[in-house]
């Protein structure tokens, strides 16, 4: 810890000023952010008289706008008239379609044949081989749940689904990291390809894809590759470019080629990497199962939506329920995969090693074989359990006493009424009728501040394409949205992450609320919030902050931990107060860490409050789904490419650059 910070928690103040100390104007003119925001001032100086004097209105210029819904229009049309006749639908695209369909299906009859106790074994069997005796028994539990839901046909329907769809995504994703990892340029040329299809809402490029493959399964594969490669392909470069130099110079010295250093060297010490990206696909391909049932993709997701168009809480609940058990499974295997490597293997002796995996085959088979000849491969209906009546009834019984009419703190209408009027009102209003080249400056200035002058282009051309493409408006509006629930998931995630980073106990109970909140379909949110919170912009953003909150405080509770103890040990030896120790050492040495939670609080929380354009949150997220269900494609993709360009924007004035970072850390 340094002097200064052990002056602070001594005195609790800052020493005044010496004369042999500069003068606090001369110190404040050599501090980069001020002089930053005096190069701004004096660029604002000239420019803005300008601008008032052309377009004094404040209104982004309709002369500065481009109309691009004709172009969009007529690619759409010669989509539709080509489809069925023109080569590449008919030579490629077809035969790519028809794959999709035969490896879907296969995986599907597999699982069928297989039947409820083959699956439940394999899968309870490959857990316990790769991630020890307790994920087995995880694994067993959920399968079983998902049958005694009466959801074991749609789960297995979108088992087959992701099965296919995380194949080709690490496939697709470990090319693409590969050329990344071992090319500069390609890897500038893929980080902002992979950007955009991170940022850009599944929404928006639904409905090409639609154009392209028609309704069905081929479409939601598709969807589903495209929203879960880039993590496979970050991670994959990230691995084969924090290759030991060391280690890769020794390979290098022995004679060995390029591929040999590649297989020997750079992808075993990548292996954790490999892992991290296949388990961040996995998850991210099962956030998709709600959304690509819009396009034709049955089993969980389908019956989740369907639920949702009757606002049927107990029937989402059901089907939901599996996709997270799912997930959950799916999530510990890989995680405890990757933390076992390099470490000696445990478990059965039987279940190691070739031999391990020859077991688990032959137990597979055997327990599906007899369960054949016993019974039925379908899940025996009499062990369902209905829990939609309950469910339901809970539900009603919440409305019916908590809607409105609650004694001093009112309902939840009426929260929901005030939060509209007091923050989201205001906030739209405020924004909208800021000038626009007042919001240009103000991201600019925001973005120099945090990071680099390209930074600050970057977000500034991002707010431009806005503008540009007519969609300022709208714009502005979805980003009150976004900025009311970021606030309200920071204070509460930040809050909670504190409170578990100083109690394990704590963090022990959260961590399974966190990890079902993590990986429940976001349109699931929707349903309690809408019966709580009626329609309309306010239960968008409350779904959205439910969403967002599990990140922002596992990344808040993690960078506390990983403060460096000695540093803590310091200020607790000169008698720091836990407020001291919190405030003066805690906070700043995990600022990197707080504000990768704000980054991804923005990121998660505009990815739910676009999903909210199907409640009544308007603006972008409702210009998007309108595309999808008329089959426009100008407003669907323009607001898709509105969506990516504020997301851009967030991301650069929310996320300092390494060179910052390590400043103020």
């Amino acid at each position: 810890m340094t002097t200064a910070t052990a002056t602070r928690i001594g005195t609790g103040a800052n020493p005044p000023p010496t004369p042999d100390n500069p003068s606090r104007l001369h110190a404040a003119l050599h501090h980069s952010g001020v002089r930053k925001l005096l190069v701004l001032a004096v660029i604002a100086a000239i420019l803005v008289p300008i601008a008032n004097a052309n377009w004094g209105s404040g209104l982004w210029p309709h002369a500065l706008t481009v109309d691009v819904s004709k172009p969009l229009g007529h690619v759409s049309d010669w989509i539709i008239d080509n489809r069925d006749t023109h080569p590449v639908f008919i030579y490629f695209l077809g035969y790519l379609s028809n794959a999709v369909i035969i490896a879907v299906r296969g995986v599907y009859l597999l699982l069928l044949a297989l039947g409820w106790a083959g699956v439940t074994a394999a899968v309870t069997l490959v857990a316990w081989r790769v991630a020890g005796l307790r994920i087995g028994i995880t694994a067993l539990v959920s399968l079983l749940v998902c049958g005694v839901l009466d959801m074991w046909v749609p789960t297995m329907q979108t088992l087959a689904l992701m099965v296919v769809a995380v194949v080709v995504s690490v496939l697709v994703g470990a090319v693409l990291g590969l050329a990344g990892g071992l090319s500069d340029r390609l890897f500038r040329i893929l980080r902002p390809v992979l950007d955009t299809m991170q940022v850009l809402p599944a929404f928006a490029y639904l409905l090409p894809v639609v154009l392209v493959f028609g309704i069905g399964v081929p479409a939601a594969l598709l969807a589903t590759v495209v929203y879960a490669a880039p993590p496979m392909a970050r991670l994959t470069a990230l691995g084969l470019r924090g290759a030991d130099a060391g280690v890769l110079e020794a390979v290098a010295s022995l004679g060995s080629t390029a591929r040999q250093r590649l297989v020997s060297a750079r992808l075993p010490l990548a292996r954790k990497e490999l892992l991290l990206g296949l388990n961040q696909t996995i998850m991210m391909a099962l956030s998709m199962v709600v959304i690509a049932s819009l396009i034709g993709a049955a089993g969980l997701g389908d019956r989740v939506y369907q639920a949702l168009a009757s606002v049927d809480v107990g029937a989402a609940l059901a089907a939901a329920i599996p996709i997270v058990l799912l997930a959950i499974v799916m999530d510990r295997t890989t995680a405890a995969a990757g933390a076992r490597l390099g470490t000696e293997p445990t478990g059965p002796p039987a279940l190691r090693g070739l031999r391990g995996w020859a077991m688990v085959v032959v137990l597979t088979a055997v327990v599906a074989v007899a369960v054949r000849l016993a019974a039925s491969t379908l899940w025996p209906s009499g062990l369902n359990v209905d829990i939609t009546t309950p469910v339901n009834d809970f539900k009603e019984w919440m409305v019916d006493h908590l809607y409105s009419g609650v004694p001093v703190v009112g309902g939840t209408a009426d929260w929901a009424a005030h939060f509209t009027s007091w923050i989201l009102d205001p906030l739209r209003d405020g924004l909208t009728g800021l000038p626009w080249w007042g919001a240009l400056l103000i991201v600019a200035a925001l973005a120099w501040l945090i990071g680099t002058w390209q930074t600050a282009l970057t977000a500034v051309l991002a707010m431009g394409v806005i503008g540009l493409l007519g969609t300022w408006k709208a714009s502005m509006d979805t980003l009150s949205q976004v900025l009311a629930a970021l606030v309200v998931t920071l204070v509460i995630g930040f809050a909670v992450g504190i409170l578990a980073a100083g109690s394990r106990r704590a963090e022990a109970v959260l961590r399974p609320v966190l990890d079902v909140m993590q990986t429940m379909p976001q349109f699931v949110y929707l349903i309690p919030v809408v019966a709580l919170f009626a329609v309309g912009r306010a239960p968008a953003a409350a779904a959205a902050v439910v969403y967002a909150l599990p990140a922002v405080i596992r990344i808040t509770t993690q960078g506390l931990r990983q403060v460096e103890p000695a540093a803590v040990e310091s200020a607790r030896s000169l008698g720091a107060t836990r407020w001291q120790l919190l405030r003066q050492v805690q906070l700043p040495l995990a600022r990197p860490s707080l504000l990768l939670a704000v980054n991804q609080g923005v990121v998660l929380v505009l990815a739910v409050v676009i999903i909210g354009g199907l409640v009544g949150g308007g603006a972008l997220g409702y210009d998007v789904v309108t595309g999808l269900a008329t089959g426009d494609l100008a407003i669907g993709l323009v607001a898709g490419v509105a969506i990516v360009c504020l997301g851009l924007m967030l991301d650069r004035v929310t996320q300092p650059t390494q060179r910052h970072a390590r400043k103020g850390a």
